[in-house]
């Protein structure tokens, strides 16, 4: 989206193209523009309107309501110079439903009301086009109402809706429509007078399971209905009263089902699937998925994308803190949890016999449980972690549930995991069939020693030596192997390796994999290694005096000399004169000790208050500074308040994982 860089090379050239001298430029043209919504430098998209001025960056111009066309010379509008439709006249005195989530809206063209460009009368929510865009995909996104692509995607890309060239997410799905080869078998009617049950099913008989001619979703014994034949027509009582009452009831009884080899489905579409002649991708749709991964991205408008999956409708979790791993499991496999909706948090304490609630930060309990998961036994290993062999876990499902964790994290704003292997991210983007793991990956002493001793054999000798020492073991993991020169120790070697940190957790590798596609999170990781990598592999930057003054906004009416305290007690704690961190400072007033890749929701914010200590609402992200006469007694009151209250917090987050 950066006004000022085009791919003048070929796509492997430079980055996807665009040349290494080109991105320079641009970073150093960049750091001279100030955003005009944040006022904050790196403002790299320009307005192309003539004469406009306004820089922003891509985040802030979401926020402003901006509009960027992902197509062409992917052009950015200000919302003062941005596209609209023009209606020539409103006819719709009342309101009218989003064709997608079906919610009543007003028939009015804003930047959050888009209406078709083929049909007068259908209507959409800007989130509700985007979310069907990224999920349908180039191929399948199209009007809800006349099924049109080519003019629909064509005014959707004017208007700023992103369209992936990617297939639909549905047909990424194994056996996505297995359902649709299973007959309904089950007899429906009041009265069923089967002995054997409503599944007895014997054909030819009058036995026979027959299902609704109309929807195919209800079924009858012919004998229970009185029919004599298959031939003869059945429709179930819903499908009755429709036909009844669009007057087209008597002509539906006079049709029989035609004794030809086409099915009700196939007499029923005016046109066949779209989805028949995909089944089979050809060398040119991947060539088009290829092209959609060539533009790096930035990580935060990733997940900014991701979150638009996010629903209005809210799913209430109940989190003991003395507990966070089994409350979040539980919420988590609740039947009625979804995913997509926005999730709300409520702190219970089973100790408390009147069972009351507190609300909770969204933040701080992922970011709680983000910590636990990276301290259980799923993981193996001190920094750099990779998955271990639970069979408990596995037997419990846990490692698909730690990646459903890690991805409902990402998507509704929690931090960076920021404690994978190299090993294990490439093994979840490339595959584990192209990815070599190293020595650094084994958590296991002995069986790092053992490495290290073959690869360290002066002879054969000394190797044949090892080999029969360890000739158990090699044989037991299939890495015994005929040694006939020096060299073959390295494929030794690399085979106990690939061993020890692949092969042997292929069983909770995959189940963690199917957790992390929940949301599309895999998918996009796949798509954007290099963006994701990052947040996967790395903790976050250290925060700095900088960081967290530009971070906190300034309430209206604050106390000037608060507020001068406030910047020499960031500086201090920066300088290591306090007993508190920078990290304390966040997590007292937001419940994270890192800012989330999204950022936060809300901003957080600072405002003063006549009282002797701070106070942090993480709720609302913000940090109430006192007011005090002297400096020494402000950085006192901070220190205490900040030291104790986490220290109270963590005394009462201890807990074990049981498992």
């Amino acid at each position: 989206m950066s006004s000022g860089i085009w791919q003048r090379g070929k796509e492997e050239e430079g980055v996807y193209g665009f040349l290494i001298e080109d991105i320079r430029k641009e970073v150093t043209r960049a750091s001279k523009l100030k955003c005009c919504i944040c006022k904050k430098t790196g403002a790299s998209i320009g307005c192309v309107a003539p004469r406009c001025k306004r820089s922003y960056h891509f985040p802030c111009g979401l926020q402003r309501e901006c509009i960027f066309q992902f197509t062409g010379n992917f052009a950015s509008f200000c919302w003062n110079h941005r596209p609209v439709q023009i209606i020539t006249s409103n006819n719709y005195r009342d309101s009218l439903p989003c064709t997608i989530c079906l919610e009543f809206i007003e028939p009015i063209p804003t930047y959050s009301i888009l209406r078709s460009p083929c049909c007068k009368n259908a209507w959409f929510h800007r989130d509700c086009l985007q979310v069907q865009a990224i999920n349908a995909g180039v191929f399948f996104f199209r009007c809800t109402i006349c099924n049109n692509s080519d003019i629909f995607q064509k005014e959707m890309l004017r208007m700023g809706i992103h369209i992936p060239e990617k297939d639909a997410s549905w047909e990424l799905e194994e056996n996505a429509y297995q359902e649709l080869l299973q007959h309904y078998e089950h007899c429906d009617v009041r009265r069923c007078r089967s002995k054997e049950g409503r599944d007895y099913n014997v054909p030819d008989s009058k036995w026979e399971i027959k299902r609704c001619q109309c929807c195919g979703s209800r079924g009858t014994h012919l004998a229970c209905s009185s029919l004599q034949s298959w031939e003869q027509n059945w429709e179930c009582l819903e499908c009755r009263g429709i036909l009844y009452n669009s007057g087209d009831f008597q002509k539906a009884k006079k049709h029989t089902l035609p004794n030809t080899n086409v099915g009700i489905t196939d007499c029923l579409l005016e046109e066949s699937s779209p989805k028949l002649p995909r089944q089979s991708p050809g060398a040119q749709r991947k060539d088009l998925l290829r092209q959609g991964s060539k533009f790096r991205r930035d990580i935060s408008t990733l997940i900014i994308e991701l979150g638009f999956q996010i629903k209005k409708k809210t799913k209430r979790l109940f989190i003991n803190k003395a507990n966070i791993w089994s409350s979040a499991l539980d919420g988590f496999r609740n039947q009625n949890f979804n995913p997509s909706y926005t999730i709300e948090i409520a702190y219970v304490n089973e100790n408390d016999h009147f069972g009351k609630e507190q609300p909770g930060s969204k933040q701080e309990f992922l970011s709680l449980l983000m910590q636990q998961l990276e301290n259980s036994p799923l993981f193996e290993g001190s920094l750099s972690k990779n998955l271990s062999l639970n069979s408990q876990a596995l037997k419990e499902n846990l490692y698909y549930e730690a990646g459903k964790m890690l991805a409902i994290s990402l998507v509704h704003g929690g931090p960076s995991p920021g404690f994978f292997s190299k090993t294990l991210f490439n093994c979840l983007v490339y595959g584990p069939e192209s990815t070599q793991p190293i020595l650094d990956d084994v958590s296991d002493f002995d069986v790092a020693q053992i490495i290290i001793r073959i690869n360290t054999a002066a002879t054969v000798a000394d190797l044949n030596s090892l080999i029969n020492e360890y000739y158990n073991y090699l044989e037991l993991i299939g890495c015994l192997r005929l040694i006939t020169s020096l060299s073959d120790k390295y494929m030794l070697a690399k085979d106990i390796l690939v061993y020890h940190v692949i092969k042997r957790v292929q069983a909770p590798f995959e189940s963690f994999k199917q957790g992390l596609k929940t949301l599309g999170v895999l998918e996009k990781i796949q798509t954007y290694p290099e963006a994701f990598c990052n947040i996967f592999c790395h903790k976050p930057e250290n925060l700095s005096t900088k960081i967290l003054s530009d971070l906190f906004t300034v309430h209206t009416l604050s106390d000037v000399q608060a507020l001068g305290f406030w910047n020499s007690y960031l500086q201090a704690v920066e300088d290591g004169k306090s007993t508190v961190t920078m990290e304390d400072i966040l997590t007292f007033a937001t419940g994270c000790s890192s800012i989330p890749p999204a950022g936060f929701k809300p901003t957080p914010s600072i405002e003063c208050l006549h009282m002797d200590f701070p106070v942090g609402n993480k709720c609302n992200n913000c940090l109430a500074l006192p007011i005090t006469s002297t400096y020494k007694e402000f950085q006192e009151n901070m220190d205490f308040a900040i030291k104790n209250t986490l220290r109270l917090e963590k005394e009462e987050n201890s807990h074990f994982i049981g498992h």
